[in-house]
């Protein structure tokens, strides 16, 4: 994309301010005012036709003013929107919320959704890390029943893992606390996704003869496998999806209903922020997106990092006609406080 000389790109940054701001049309009265180039309203509606031939605005209709398109959104994202803050208010409600935050895992994420939709205004979405790829900090086993063992284990991401393994015959304690020092020794310090791998002879810590701390064992980790099976892809939180029904006027081919059905379909949504996620804050704007639901959205993103490695996603959904130094100062802010919680 050629870069726009300075007055240009004043007009232009006027018109994508004004119009968030307004939802209105912008006119070259309104540009001249607010530019302060000190040119003529006839000057700024010449360069305003150049902007519009080069494909940066448009003019809905033929008495209005111009509105930003894609491209326009695109350039004043690359070029001229440069690092936007938070007012120092929400700054420190999002601080406040995270050195205060006891929740589990799920809820930590579920809340952290919300957070970010009333800090934006905009519908948000959080990605939580894949199961899978996280490493077991620690494994138990607690005999809550004569019959019945609860598998624990402490996650990497912070959050816990149990499942409850039910047994034909009576267990002692004694069989149960062996049971879980092997237990321990096996997975503690290996990928949560090495609990269905085979167990070298060497790494069991179970001796021959202990028949009944095996099985207790291998039950266990049978148990545990079979839950990660079914929560083999990685949890979403949506936030805020109120906030796309009240801005219904911003879509002009865009169903909200459909856009509600697609934060619905979390496995294909998580899909489509992974292929979109760069290393580092990334916005998608419009007719960049693949899926045609969001055409007339931007998506801004940031993963975050959970003991300096990628964990998951947080970002927000909008139209294009959203205020990208804000939602990307938020998502930023969050996608930053979200992986220290979950790192200490």
């Amino acid at each position: 994309m050629t870069e726009l000389d300075e007055r240009k790109a004043a007009v232009l940054r006027a018109i994508v301010e004004q119009y968030v701001d307004t939802a209105q049309p912008v006119g070259s009265q309104t540009v001249t005012s607010k530019t302060g180039l000190g040119v003529s309203a006839a000057t700024v509606r010449n360069e305003m036709s150049l902007l519009e031939r080069e494909g940066y605005i448009a003019q809905p209709h033929p008495s209005a003013g111009r509105v930003p398109t894609d491209r326009g959104y695109r350039y004043y994202v690359d070029h001229l929107a440069g690092a936007g803050q938070l007012p120092a208010i929400e700054r420190r409600r999002i601080v406040e919320f995270f050195s205060s935050a006891t929740f589990a895992m799920d809820q930590l994420l579920a809340q952290t959704s919300q957070l970010l939709a009333g800090v934006t205004a905009h519908a948000a979405v959080v990605v939580g890390p894949e199961l899978q790829a996280v490493d077991v900090r620690a494994a138990n086993l607690v005999l809550l029943q004569s019959r019945v063992v609860l598998a624990v284990v402490v996650l990497s991401n912070g959050s816990v893992e149990k499942e409850v393994v039910v047994f034909d015959d009576d267990l002692s304690e004694d069989d149960v606390a062996d049971a879980s020092a092997c237990f321990a020794r096996q997975l503690a310090g290996r990928r949560l996704s090495d609990v269905s791998a085979p167990v070298g002879e060497r790494d069991t810590g179970i001796p021959p003869t202990a028949g009944r701390v095996a099985e207790i064992v291998t039950a266990s980790r049978v148990a545990l496998q079979t839950r990660l099976d079914q929560h083999q892809n990685e949890p979403l939180y949506v936030g805020g999806t109120s906030r796309l029904a009240a801005e219904h006027a911003a879509f002009v081919t865009t169903s909200t209903s459909r856009l509600l059905e697609l934060l619905e379909q979390h496995v294909v949504l998580a899909s489509l922020m992974r292929e979109l996620l760069g290393p580092g804050l990334t916005v998608s704007i419009g007719s960049e997106n693949a899926s045609l639901e969001l055409r007339e959205c931007s998506l801004v993103l940031a993963p975050y990092l959970v003991e300096g490695e990628p964990a998951g996603t947080v970002g927000v959904l909008g139209p294009t006609r959203m205020d990208y130094r804000k939602a990307q100062a938020a998502v930023s802010t969050v996608s930053q406080q979200l992986g220290r919680q979950l790192s200490r």
